[in-house]
């Protein structure tokens, strides 16, 4: 069975990328030896979209607020190489990797597989309203 996903970052600068990962993530983490560290990830979706070019993956971390989440990374220093673009599906940029390469940050439009936070703490928000309301009518 398929617990999870590993992804994986090739770096000519891996201390420098696996710093910028700690600064961006501020996730768990754990030292696998060697120097390898490894970050916790969030929650994950994966789709599979058509290509007339050559096969790749891209990885991508998702916000809700992508220029909210374009500042505080900033702050922390981080460098980003492509300007947020607009597009029907959802906002994304590029955060620069050392030693070469880019991470996308994303802010989706489109229904997605995750429940996003702010949604999930609506819907929880909107049954204890109903479940409220249900047990005011009872009294």
């Amino acid at each position: 069975m398929i617990y999870g996903a590993h992804a994986l970052v090739f770096s000519r600068a891996p201390a420098e990328a696996r710093e910028l990962l700690e600064k961006i993530l501020d996730s768990n983490k754990v030292e696998a030896g060697g120097g390898w560290t490894i970050f916790a990830l969030p929650p994950a979706e994966i789709g599979v979209h058509p290509t007339d070019g050559a096969p790749r993956m891209d990885l991508y971390l998702m916000c809700q607020d992508i220029e909210k989440t374009i500042q505080e990374l900033r702050a922390k220093g981080v460098k980003f190489s492509r300007a947020v673009s607009e597009e029907s599906w959802g906002r994304y940029c590029a955060i620069a990797l050392p030693g070469g390469g880019e991470l996308g940050l994303y802010q989706p439009r489109h229904p997605m597989a995750l429940a996003r936070p702010a949604a999930a703490k609506a819907k929880t928000r909107a049954k204890a309203k109903t479940a409220a309301k249900a047990g005011a009518r009872h009294r």
